[in-house]
Protein backbone atom coordinates (compact mmCIF):
# COMPACT_ATOMS: atom_id res chain seq x y z
CA UNK A 1 0.00 0.00 0.00
CA UNK A 2 1.44 3.20 -0.84
CA UNK A 3 1.56 6.16 1.43
CA UNK A 4 1.12 10.00 1.02
CA UNK A 5 1.10 13.02 2.77
CA UNK A 6 -2.37 15.26 2.08
CA UNK A 7 -1.24 19.03 1.86
CA UNK A 8 -3.91 22.02 3.07
CA UNK A 9 -0.53 24.06 2.27
CA UNK A 10 -2.11 24.86 -1.15
CA UNK A 11 -4.85 26.27 0.71
CA UNK A 12 -2.78 28.91 3.17
CA UNK A 13 0.72 29.39 2.31
CA UNK A 14 2.78 30.47 -1.00
CA UNK A 15 3.96 28.64 -3.92
CA UNK A 16 7.50 28.44 -2.17
CA UNK A 17 5.66 26.84 0.78
CA UNK A 18 4.19 24.41 -1.30
CA UNK A 19 7.46 23.66 -2.55
CA UNK A 20 8.85 23.39 0.39
CA UNK A 21 6.24 21.03 1.72
CA UNK A 22 6.34 18.64 -1.01
CA UNK A 23 9.97 18.45 -0.75
CA UNK A 24 9.77 17.62 3.01
CA UNK A 25 7.10 14.57 2.04
CA UNK A 26 9.77 13.38 -0.44
CA UNK A 27 12.71 13.65 2.07
CA UNK A 28 10.72 11.81 4.40
CA UNK A 29 10.09 9.27 1.98
CA UNK A 30 6.49 9.49 1.23
CA UNK A 31 5.10 8.38 -2.27
CA UNK A 32 2.26 10.57 -3.19
CA UNK A 33 1.76 14.17 -2.33
CA UNK A 34 -1.95 14.95 -2.92
CA UNK A 35 -3.45 18.79 -2.36
CA UNK A 36 -6.85 19.77 -2.84
CA UNK A 37 -8.57 22.15 -5.29
CA UNK A 38 -10.51 24.53 -3.34
CA UNK A 39 -10.31 28.62 -3.38
CA UNK A 40 -6.79 29.46 -2.84
CA UNK A 41 -4.09 28.41 -5.87
CA UNK A 42 -4.64 26.56 -8.80
CA UNK A 43 -3.73 23.12 -7.50
CA UNK A 44 -1.90 22.06 -10.85
CA UNK A 45 -0.44 25.13 -11.46
CA UNK A 46 1.02 24.67 -8.44
CA UNK A 47 2.11 21.06 -8.78
CA UNK A 48 3.61 21.56 -12.60
CA UNK A 49 5.88 24.07 -10.28
CA UNK A 50 6.73 21.52 -7.90
CA UNK A 51 7.15 19.05 -10.23
CA UNK A 52 10.33 21.16 -11.85
CA UNK A 53 11.69 21.34 -8.22
CA UNK A 54 11.17 17.95 -6.32
CA UNK A 55 12.64 15.58 -8.82
CA UNK A 56 10.64 11.86 -7.37
CA UNK A 57 7.03 11.74 -5.83
CA UNK A 58 3.57 11.53 -7.12
CA UNK A 59 1.54 14.78 -7.28
CA UNK A 60 -2.29 13.98 -7.30
CA UNK A 61 -5.15 16.22 -7.18
CA UNK A 62 -7.50 15.36 -4.66
CA UNK A 63 -9.60 16.56 -6.60
CA UNK A 64 -10.53 18.93 -9.00
CA UNK A 65 -14.26 20.08 -9.51
CA UNK A 66 -15.07 19.16 -13.10
CA UNK A 67 -18.30 21.34 -13.32
CA UNK A 68 -15.96 25.12 -13.45
CA UNK A 69 -13.67 23.03 -16.46
CA UNK A 70 -14.26 21.65 -19.78
CA UNK A 71 -12.70 18.35 -19.91
CA UNK A 72 -10.79 18.70 -23.30
CA UNK A 73 -8.91 21.87 -21.58
CA UNK A 74 -8.41 20.35 -18.20
CA UNK A 75 -6.62 17.19 -20.11
CA UNK A 76 -4.40 20.30 -22.06
CA UNK A 77 -3.81 21.38 -18.50
CA UNK A 78 -3.06 18.26 -17.00
CA UNK A 79 -0.74 16.97 -19.81
CA UNK A 80 0.88 20.38 -19.62
CA UNK A 81 1.73 19.27 -15.49
CA UNK A 82 2.85 15.67 -16.92
CA UNK A 83 5.06 17.43 -19.10
CA UNK A 84 6.63 19.74 -16.42
CA UNK A 85 6.51 16.76 -13.81
CA UNK A 86 8.06 14.10 -15.86
CA UNK A 87 4.91 11.71 -16.21
CA UNK A 88 4.25 12.28 -12.07
CA UNK A 89 0.94 13.38 -12.34
CA UNK A 90 -2.48 11.52 -10.82
CA UNK A 91 -5.63 13.38 -11.85
CA UNK A 92 -8.61 12.95 -9.39
CA UNK A 93 -11.62 14.78 -9.92
CA UNK A 94 -15.03 14.85 -8.42
CA UNK A 95 -18.45 16.75 -8.66
CA UNK A 96 -17.59 18.65 -5.44
CA UNK A 97 -21.37 19.59 -3.94
CA UNK A 98 -24.29 21.49 -4.94
CA UNK A 99 -23.78 23.98 -2.34
CA UNK A 100 -20.88 24.75 -3.95
CA UNK A 101 -21.69 24.64 -8.07
CA UNK A 102 -25.25 26.30 -7.20
CA UNK A 103 -24.71 28.72 -5.02
CA UNK A 104 -21.13 30.05 -5.37
CA UNK A 105 -20.68 29.05 -9.05
CA UNK A 106 -24.17 29.69 -10.48
CA UNK A 107 -23.82 26.73 -12.41
CA UNK A 108 -26.48 23.72 -12.81
CA UNK A 109 -25.71 20.53 -10.61
CA UNK A 110 -28.55 18.95 -13.05
CA UNK A 111 -27.86 15.21 -13.23
CA UNK A 112 -24.82 14.91 -12.13
CA UNK A 113 -24.32 11.15 -12.85
CA UNK A 114 -24.77 11.95 -16.77
CA UNK A 115 -22.54 14.91 -16.39
CA UNK A 116 -19.68 12.93 -15.13
CA UNK A 117 -20.03 9.81 -17.42
CA UNK A 118 -20.04 12.37 -20.22
CA UNK A 119 -17.09 14.40 -18.69
CA UNK A 120 -15.26 11.04 -18.49
CA UNK A 121 -16.33 10.27 -21.99
CA UNK A 122 -14.08 12.93 -23.43
CA UNK A 123 -11.39 13.73 -20.66
CA UNK A 124 -10.33 9.88 -20.61
CA UNK A 125 -9.62 9.93 -24.53
CA UNK A 126 -8.16 12.93 -24.52
CA UNK A 127 -6.06 12.29 -22.11
CA UNK A 128 -5.15 8.79 -23.19
CA UNK A 129 -5.06 9.30 -27.22
CA UNK A 130 -4.72 12.81 -26.94
CA UNK A 131 -8.24 12.70 -29.39
CA UNK A 132 -11.76 12.85 -29.20
CA UNK A 133 -15.17 12.73 -30.75
CA UNK A 134 -17.82 12.56 -28.87
CA UNK A 135 -21.63 13.86 -28.98
CA UNK A 136 -23.85 13.70 -26.03
CA UNK A 137 -26.64 15.85 -23.99
CA UNK A 138 -24.13 17.74 -22.02
CA UNK A 139 -20.72 17.77 -24.54
CA UNK A 140 -19.98 17.88 -28.15
CA UNK A 141 -16.58 17.25 -28.65
CA UNK A 142 -14.88 16.77 -32.02
CA UNK A 143 -10.91 17.60 -31.56
CA UNK A 144 -7.01 16.99 -30.97
CA UNK A 145 -4.35 18.05 -28.68
CA UNK A 146 -0.91 17.43 -29.06
CA UNK A 147 1.51 18.42 -25.71
CA UNK A 148 5.06 17.33 -26.57
CA UNK A 149 6.62 15.94 -23.93
CA UNK A 150 3.45 14.98 -21.99
CA UNK A 151 2.21 11.09 -21.78
CA UNK A 152 -1.06 9.49 -20.49
CA UNK A 153 -1.55 9.91 -16.47
CA UNK A 154 -4.06 8.15 -14.11
CA UNK A 155 -8.00 9.33 -14.09
CA UNK A 156 -9.25 8.69 -9.94
CA UNK A 157 -12.64 9.63 -9.64
CA UNK A 158 -13.76 10.97 -5.98
CA UNK A 159 -17.02 8.72 -5.86
CA UNK A 160 -18.77 6.88 -2.79
CA UNK A 161 -22.16 5.92 -3.94
CA UNK A 162 -22.92 2.83 -6.12
CA UNK A 163 -23.29 4.79 -9.19
CA UNK A 164 -20.44 6.81 -9.58
CA UNK A 165 -18.34 3.72 -8.08
CA UNK A 166 -19.55 2.08 -10.78
CA UNK A 167 -18.82 4.87 -13.41
CA UNK A 168 -15.58 4.69 -11.77
CA UNK A 169 -14.69 1.17 -12.59
CA UNK A 170 -15.88 1.56 -15.74
CA UNK A 171 -13.77 4.54 -16.70
CA UNK A 172 -11.52 6.00 -14.67
CA UNK A 173 -8.30 4.09 -12.96
CA UNK A 174 -9.72 4.75 -9.67
CA UNK A 175 -11.71 6.39 -7.06
CA UNK A 176 -10.71 8.52 -3.85
CA UNK A 177 -12.42 8.33 -0.92
CA UNK A 178 -12.99 10.51 2.31
CA UNK A 179 -14.34 10.20 5.42
CA UNK A 180 -14.93 6.83 4.31
CA UNK A 181 -14.81 3.98 7.53
CA UNK A 182 -12.89 0.84 6.73
CA UNK A 183 -16.38 -1.59 7.27
CA UNK A 184 -17.60 0.72 4.19
CA UNK A 185 -14.44 0.75 2.30
CA UNK A 186 -14.49 -3.31 2.65
CA UNK A 187 -18.49 -3.85 2.11
CA UNK A 188 -19.06 -1.25 -0.48
CA UNK A 189 -16.04 0.45 -1.86
CA UNK A 190 -13.95 -1.92 -3.03
CA UNK A 191 -16.34 -4.68 -4.05
CA UNK A 192 -18.36 -2.35 -5.82
CA UNK A 193 -15.68 -0.74 -7.89
CA UNK A 194 -13.98 -3.77 -8.52
CA UNK A 195 -16.83 -5.64 -10.27
CA UNK A 196 -16.97 -2.99 -12.56
CA UNK A 197 -13.10 -2.91 -13.64
CA UNK A 198 -13.48 -6.37 -13.81
CA UNK A 199 -16.50 -6.33 -16.22
CA UNK A 200 -15.09 -3.15 -18.03
CA UNK A 201 -12.20 -5.51 -19.01
CA UNK A 202 -10.11 -2.99 -17.01
CA UNK A 203 -7.06 -3.05 -14.82
CA UNK A 204 -7.67 -3.37 -11.17
CA UNK A 205 -8.50 -0.11 -9.47
CA UNK A 206 -6.38 2.25 -7.79
CA UNK A 207 -8.22 2.97 -4.56
CA UNK A 208 -6.79 5.82 -2.47
CA UNK A 209 -8.55 6.28 1.39
CA UNK A 210 -7.97 9.75 2.94
CA UNK A 211 -8.12 10.16 6.65
CA UNK A 212 -7.68 12.17 9.33
CA UNK A 213 -4.84 11.18 11.42
CA UNK A 214 -3.50 12.52 15.28
CA UNK A 215 -1.59 10.74 17.48
CA UNK A 216 -1.67 11.26 20.82
CA UNK A 217 -2.31 10.36 24.60
CA UNK A 218 -5.09 12.31 24.56
CA UNK A 219 -8.02 10.81 22.33
CA UNK A 220 -10.69 12.73 24.04
CA UNK A 221 -9.46 15.75 23.47
CA UNK A 222 -8.38 14.78 19.76
CA UNK A 223 -11.81 13.29 19.10
CA UNK A 224 -13.62 16.76 20.37
CA UNK A 225 -11.05 18.61 17.63
CA UNK A 226 -11.87 16.41 14.82
CA UNK A 227 -15.40 17.03 15.35
CA UNK A 228 -14.64 20.42 15.15
CA UNK A 229 -12.48 20.70 12.38
CA UNK A 230 -14.47 18.32 10.12
CA UNK A 231 -18.02 19.93 11.32
CA UNK A 232 -18.59 19.97 7.82
CA UNK A 233 -18.21 16.99 6.61
CA UNK A 234 -20.56 15.30 8.52
CA UNK A 235 -23.47 17.75 6.83
CA UNK A 236 -22.54 17.36 3.19
CA UNK A 237 -25.21 14.74 1.85
CA UNK A 238 -22.13 12.57 -0.06
CA UNK A 239 -19.70 11.76 3.06
CA UNK A 240 -23.08 11.62 5.42
CA UNK A 241 -24.50 9.25 3.49
CA UNK A 242 -20.95 7.14 4.45
CA UNK A 243 -20.97 7.82 8.03
CA UNK A 244 -23.47 6.47 8.20
CA UNK A 245 -23.12 3.82 6.36
CA UNK A 246 -20.27 3.12 8.70
CA UNK A 247 -22.17 3.64 11.60
CA UNK A 248 -20.82 6.91 12.64
CA UNK A 249 -21.75 9.67 14.52
CA UNK A 250 -19.54 12.22 12.87
CA UNK A 251 -16.26 12.72 11.40
CA UNK A 252 -14.35 12.17 14.42
CA UNK A 253 -15.76 8.10 14.37
CA UNK A 254 -13.80 7.80 11.38
CA UNK A 255 -10.48 9.69 12.14
CA UNK A 256 -7.30 7.73 13.02
CA UNK A 257 -6.56 8.64 16.44
CA UNK A 258 -4.54 6.90 19.30
CA UNK A 259 -0.77 5.86 20.08
CA UNK A 260 1.71 5.22 17.76
CA UNK A 261 1.56 1.29 17.22
CA UNK A 262 -2.68 1.56 17.42
CA UNK A 263 -2.63 4.19 14.02
CA UNK A 264 0.26 2.09 12.53
CA UNK A 265 -2.27 -1.15 12.82
CA UNK A 266 -5.22 0.81 11.92
CA UNK A 267 -3.79 2.19 8.91
CA UNK A 268 -2.06 -0.85 8.14
CA UNK A 269 -5.10 -3.32 8.53
CA UNK A 270 -6.44 -0.57 5.13
CA UNK A 271 -4.51 -3.06 2.76
CA UNK A 272 -6.03 -5.52 3.65
CA UNK A 273 -9.18 -4.62 3.14
CA UNK A 274 -7.89 -3.44 -0.56
CA UNK A 275 -7.04 -0.21 -0.07
CA UNK A 276 -4.21 0.46 -2.61
CA UNK A 277 -2.98 3.82 -1.14
CA UNK A 278 -3.45 5.94 1.96
CA UNK A 279 -3.31 9.50 2.55
CA UNK A 280 -2.70 11.11 5.72
CA UNK A 281 -4.70 14.48 6.54
CA UNK A 282 -2.71 15.20 9.79
CA UNK A 283 -4.49 17.11 12.42
CA UNK A 284 -3.17 17.65 15.89
CA UNK A 285 -4.60 18.97 19.60
CA UNK A 286 -1.89 19.51 21.37
CA UNK A 287 1.76 20.73 19.95
CA UNK A 288 3.67 17.69 20.37
CA UNK A 289 1.00 15.26 19.18
CA UNK A 290 1.96 16.56 14.97
CA UNK A 291 5.58 15.39 15.97
CA UNK A 292 4.91 11.81 17.06
CA UNK A 293 1.82 11.75 13.88
CA UNK A 294 5.30 12.22 12.04
CA UNK A 295 7.49 9.32 13.65
CA UNK A 296 4.14 6.95 13.31
CA UNK A 297 4.12 7.78 9.54
CA UNK A 298 7.92 7.00 9.44
CA UNK A 299 6.65 3.63 11.05
CA UNK A 300 4.63 3.00 8.22
CA UNK A 301 6.72 4.19 5.53
CA UNK A 302 9.66 1.61 7.03
CA UNK A 303 7.20 -1.52 6.75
Amino acid sequence: MRIGYFANVVNDGSVDDIVESARTAEVAGYDTYWAPQIFSHDTLTALAVVGREVPRIELGTSVVPTFPRHPLMLAQQCLTVVGAAGGRLCLGIGLSHKMVIENMFGMSFDKPLRHMREYLQVLAPAAREGSVSHDGDVYQVHASIDVKGAQPFPILLAALGTKMLELAGELADGTITWMTGPATLRDHVVPTITEASEAADRPGPRIVAALPMCVTDDVDTARERAATVFKIYGQLPSYRAMLDREGADGPADVAVIGSENEVVERISALAGLGVTDFALVEFSSKGDDAERTRQAMNMLLAR
